[in-house]
This record gives structure tokens, sequence and C-alpha cells, in this order.
């Protein structure tokens, strides 16, 4: 239908491209959910029998083929047990490959009310642990076959206000929160898909982990992003030192921003001389005053302050001009003249670009990093050594510069690209009648994209902006996930913010920006985190925001971790805080964790290969170069996670039979066997490293081991030796 181009009235092309999208959304929401489809069957004494799927699905007469796993009618499937039933006499899981079905299990609920026949047909393996003992693929998968109820509770909890899902390591709580976003967008459509659903990951490697969950639940406009991806055009690529990282996500920041802003409105002590050919016009400290006072009044951020001061100035130079060529009293026809000649003049132009520069968040940042003299100013409620911390000349920007960047938009604002544009010859008068021809336009523009939504019944499908915006041109057509990534003002309908206890009080500074509403799902655990600058309590975090009107669920089962691997991780545990309790986790593996020397490290990666599935190994940070050439050396295949690394980077690990990383990269993920490296050194690199290394040690589902050289601590030193390898090494 798009192919045909713009063609038709606009009408014709208005119902083109609605139905065009309708169509198109439908079938990639059907495309993406091929893969496990149908996957579950009530049996109820009353109704029937129904079968749930990924979608709702009828036939041509309208009767219900497929029951969409988040509506009400679905709901015992998930938390219906034999002593609830719900008026189901059996759950049954179905295992397809392609459209064929390959394994049944099923959950007695009733048994008294089943039929012989029904008897006849009883499977039963259980589908959560056979789930759970599958090898991993370098991919999050669904878990909408086997949620269990204290997830559903989760999962379909009120979309209105802040939830908190309080879970340890393996409990579910980041694939609950991605099921919670479908939920939502299912009960909610018209709400959410208008203003889209934002879901903030800690690095980019866990956002490839999780990409295909959503689209795989038939949802595909999504928007996935890091803190670091924020701030529109700005990739942040490079690692903090935790030192820095903790200073530049401490709130005092607000006002060393606040403070470079307002040293960048200068009032210079000294008048400053502009030589106009015969004429020598001054600015001194009273105009100076004068035009900084309005344009502070205006309240306007700084860019658009600058319209303010610009004109104050140029008014007052204008009638300094007009006394000085023996003008006298000028009327306002006369002022605006002599204000526009004045404008062009180079160097008065120069003057007032440094009095009151247009500033992007970029330049104010940089421009502060790289001055002593600024941060000393700026930053002068910090101590000297926190400001030779932020000390530094150009680099690439890191994750905790986001915050800073998006802070600094926030009392700069946006340069108005028309004004930077303007010739001599288009008065600031001419412009702003521009601006009015087009706002006229734009609004008949909107007027007539509504009629024609009402006429058509298209109303509750398209807005009418966008319409409008697709008449004005045959550019590209931006889903709603793309158009909030490009644009840093954009309110999201709800904001899911997953590894949330990692975030800083800067950091969330920024993601409340983005959610006026406060519709949030807030993912983490306080005992993993591990920045300096994270969160100490979820009270400590939400109260300045949303103080008494936030709730929180807790997780308490763990699915990834065996028995055997739980254990020594919930030493460490202590180790951060005795009062902690680790998950109950609720299988064992077989496999009892081990330790070995360092320099067994390749081979012992070489045997776990032969056991199959994927292996991380989580090394310190100052470790990882050396540590990840002898691996990759020694295992064709093997990725390094290098910090900061991309998408695609982060795509390539995943994919690998081995990956080598640091903790920051490991957080959320999950492998079939992990070696870590090192341990006391991971708990030694930064003020929180034992809740890195309890990070470190709860990755595995199957298989877990630690290598080192130097002594282990009390938690680990207990670790009995590798069965194949020798005290001291191959």
């Amino acid at each position: 239908m798009l192919a045909a181009g713009a063609v038709g009235t606009m009408q014709n092309r208005s119902e083109r491209d609605t139905f065009a999208d309708m169509y198109a959304s439908r079938l990639a929401r059907l495309w993406a959910v091929e893969r496990g489809l149908a996957f579950g069957r009530l049996d109820h004494l009353d109704e029937g029998r129904l079968y749930i799927g990924k979608l709702g699905l009828t036939d041509d007469d309208q009767r219900r083929l497929l029951i969409d796993w988040r509506a009400p009618v679905a709901q015992p499937f998930y938390r219906a047990t034999p002593a609830a039933p719900m008026g189901v006499t059996r759950r049954r899981h179905l295992q397809t490959k392609g459209r064929t079905v390959v394994g049944v299990d099923d959950d007695l609920l009733d048994l008294d009310s089943l039929t012989d026949d029904d008897r006849a047909t009883l499977n039963g393996e259980a589908a959560l642990l056979a789930a759970l003992d599958e090898r991993r693929t370098g991919r999050m998968r669904d878990i909408v076959a086997t949620i269990q109820a204290e997830q559903d509770r989760v999962i379909r909890s009120d979309l209105n206000g802040v939830l908190v899902v309080q879970g340890g390591p393996g409990t579910g709580k980041t694939v609950v929160a991605l099921h919670r976003a479908a939920y939502l967008l299912y009960t909610h459509r018209e709400r959410l898909e208008r203003r889209g659903v934002l879901i903030l990951g800690p690095n980019l490697t866990f956002l490839r982990y999780i990409e295909q969950v959503l689209p795989s639940l038939g949802e595909t406009d999504v928007l996935l992003s890091t803190v670091g991806e924020l701030y529109p055009g700005v990739t942040a690529t490079a690692r903090e030192r935790p030192e820095v990282a903790a200073l530049k996500g401490d709130l005092r920041m607000t006002e060393v921003i606040a403070k470079a802003v307002r040293d960048r409105q200068r009032v210079p002590r000294k008048p400053i001389e502009l030589p106009l050919g015969r004429v020598t016009l001054t600015i001194d400290r009273s105009m100076l005053d004068a035009a900084r006072n309005k344009a502070t009044r205006s309240r306007r951020p700084h860019n658009q302050a600058r319209a303010v001061f610009v004109r104050s100035l140029l008014n007052a130079l204008a009638r300094q001009q007009a006394r000085k060529i023996g003008k006298g009293l000028i009327d306002e026809d006369d002022l605006a003249d002599l204000r526009e000649d004045l404008r062009t003049e180079p160097v008065v132009k120069a003057a007032l670009n440094r009095l009151w520069p247009y500033l992007t968040p970029q330049r104010l940042l940089l421009g502060l990093y790289g001055s002593k003299e600024r941060l000393d100013h700026a930053a002068s409620a910090l101590t000297p050594a926190e400001r030779a911390l932020l000390r530094r000349d150009g680099g690439a920007w890191t994750d905790s510069d986001v915050p800073l960047l998006d802070e600094a938009a926030d009392l700069l604002g946006d340069i108005d690209e028309q004004v930077l544009r303007a010739t001599a010859l288009q008065a600031e008068e001419e412009l702003a009648a521009a601006r009015q021809a087009e706002e006229r336009e734009r609004e008949a523009e909107l007027a007539y994209a509504r009629e024609v939504l009402e006429l058509t019944g298209l109303s509750d499908l398209m807005e009418a902006e966008r319409l409008a915006d697709r008449q004005r041109g045959e550019g590209p057509h931006l889903t709603t996930a793309e158009r909030a990534a490009a644009d840093r003002s954009w309110a999201y309908g709800h904001v899911i913010v997953d590894e949330a206890q990692e975030l800083s009080p800067m950091a969330w500074r920024a993601v409340m920006r983005r959610c006026p509403t406060r519709s949030m799902t807030v993912v983490g655990d306080i005992a993993q985190t591990g920045s300096a600058a994270g969160a100490r309590s979820w009270a400590q975090v939400l109260d300045p925001y949303v103080a008494g009107r936030w709730r929180q669920e807790r997780l308490t089962v763990n699915y990834r971790t065996p028995v055997e691997l739980m254990a020594v991780a919930a030493r460490v545990l202590a180790t951060v805080d005795p009062a902690l309790q680790a998950p109950t986790s609720v299988r064992e593996a077989g496999a009892e964790p081990w330790s070995a020397p360092l320099a067994a490290l390749a081979e012992l990666v070489k045997a776990e290969l032969g056991e199959g599935g994927k292996i991380a190994v989580v090394v310190p940070d100052a470790l990882l170069t050396g540590l990840g050439e002898q691996v990759r050396a020694a295992v064709p295949g093997a990725v390094v996670v290098a910090p900061g690394s991309g998408r695609a980077a982060g795509a390539e690990a995943l994919d690998a039979p081995v990956a080598v990383m640091g903790v920051a990269d490991a957080k959320g993920l999950e492998f079939d066997s992990v070696i870590v490296a090192e341990p006391d050194l991971i708990a030694a690199q930064s003020p929180r490293g034992p809740s890195d290394l309890y990070v470190a040690l709860t990755r595995a589902t199957q298989r877990l081991g630690v290598v080192h050289e130097r002594p282990l601590s009390d938690a680990l030193r207990g670790l009995p030796g590798h069965p194949t390898v020798p005290a001291n090494g191959f």
C-alpha cells in the first residue's frame, strides 16, 4: 500500500496510511509470536476447554480459538491451585516445535471431576522445572507458559503509581517486568501506545539479552535503553572510575551545573568598548545588569532568555548611538532600524556571544571539565579533591555524564534554529510573523486531520498530529519508540527501570523527567547494589519524588540458581549485610561449586565447554584484558566484553560459547556455567565490591567454579578443589 506513494486526495492518502499502519502492526505481531503461539489449555467444570496463547485469535464466525494470556479469563492458568482451583479441573502445558505439539504436561487441580477419558490422557513432567533445566541460548526467553502465582500478581498489578519489585538473584524479576509491560500494553493499549513504554537496563549487553522477549509476546514498539543512551545524539562508551561516578551521581551536581550556566551569563567588571567607524559605543555595568535582570525575570531557559538579554542591550545601544549621531529622541521605527543595523555588526555580535552565548549541554560540560578556573568557581561547594576528580580534557562520554547533560539541557533549553540561521535582513518581527503563519497553517492541517479521522471512524487508531505530519511530507514513518528516542523531552506513559538499585540520584532525576505521571515499575535488589552512587534503600530513592505513593512487591523464590550454588552465594551475602536473606532455590543441580588455581583457567574453560551450554568468565576489571586474551587464545570463538561495548558487541558476546566480562556487564545475565576469577579482587575493587561478588556468584544455572592466586576469604575458603585439577594447576 505504501509503495504506491503520494497519490490521490489527502483523504485517500490518510486512509491508505492508516490501514497500512494497522495491518503492518498486526502482521509484525503475528510473525513475532509464531514460536510457541499456543502454550496451554484450561479444562473448566462449566466453560469447557479454553486454549491459552500469546495472542487472542478468532475464526471467521468470531468464535474464540485462542485466549490472550493477559485476558482476565486466562488468569486461572497462573493463579489456580488445588486448594483454590477457580473452577479449573486440569491445567495443561503444551510444548510445540513449529506448529507441532511435541510435549504435554498436566497439573491436576480437581482429580475427582475428571472423566475416565481425561484420566487416560494425563501427562506429568513439571513444565516449570523442565524450562529451568533447558540450556541457555544467549537470549532471555519469555516465561508466559510457566508464570508462577507470585509473579502473576506482580504482572497484573495496577498501572498507576510506582511499583517496586524487590527480588534476589534468579527470582525472575526482569522477565516479570517485561511480561508486565506486555500486560499493561494489552490492558491500557490506548493510553500507553500513544505515549510509549520505556525500559531502562543496566548495560547494552543486557538490552541485547532481553530484546526478544517483548516481540515474542506480540509487543514490538517498546523502547529499550540504558541511562547512557537517554540523551539523544550521545552514547556513553567510556567506563568511569567508581569515585568519579559517585561524585557525578551526587545531587550536589545540580547546583554545580546551575552555577556553570549562570557563570556563562557574564557581567564583566570593566565597560566594553565597541568601535563602529566614527562612533564608539560602550556597554557599561548598568546596561548589563538591566539586561540580565530582564532575562532572569523572564524565567526562560538560558538559550531562550538570550533573546530577552540581546534585545535589551541592543535597545540601549541603539539609543546611545542615536544620541551620539545627533538624532536625539527617536520613535519605535527608528529604534528598530538602528537595532537591526547593530545586530549585524561583527563587533557587536562578538560581544553579545561572549556575554550570553548560545550553549549546548555538551559544550557547557566540556567547558566546565576542561577549565580549572570554571570548576573552581562553579563547583566551589565541592572540595579541591572532588573538583580534581571532575577535571578532564575531552574524552568519551560516560554513563554518569548523561544525567548531567540532561540536567544542563533542562537549564539551557533548546537553541532556536531559526534564529541561528537568520540573516541580517531577517528582523525579529519578520521571524515572529513567519512563526505565526506557520502555526496557523499547522492548526488548519490538524483540524483537517481530525475531521478525516472522525469521518472515517479511525480516531481511536491514529493521532491527528501523526496524520497531519504525514500529509506534510513523505518522510519515514516513525514508530512511537523511534520518535520517543529522538526527543529528549518525551513523556512516557510507563517506565520500567531494571537493576534500578544501580541508578544514582542524578540519574533518577533524568528518569523522573521522562515520566511526569509517575507510572513506573522499579525492579531491583538492594543487596546487589554495586555502584558507589547506587541506592541503599528504596525509600531513599523514591521518597523525594513519590513519598507515600509507592508500593512494594517481593519475589522470594529463586528459579535460576541451584541450591548448591546459592549456599555459597549466601555466605558472601552475609558479608554484605548479615540481616539480608537470600531467595529460596527450587531445585538442585547435582554439581558442587569448586575452586582451582588461576593458572588452570584456560583448560577449565575447555573442560566446561565439553559439558555444553553457555559459559561466562567473570573477572576483576583490572584483569579483564589479560585474562580475556588467555581465554581467547585457548578457546576459538571466545569473546571479551570490553567496558562501553556497543549493542553489536553485546550480541556477539551472548552468541559466543564463552564470554569474558566484568561484573558490571554480567548484571542481569545468566549462563549455564560461570567461572569467577580472583573473587577477592572483585570484592576489593570498589566500595560496594562484596555486592559485586554476590552478583558474579549468582549468574549460573548449572555449574559454578572459582579460580584464584590470592587467598580466598572465609566465605569461599571451604570450596572443594576441581576433581581433575591438581592443587598447582595443570
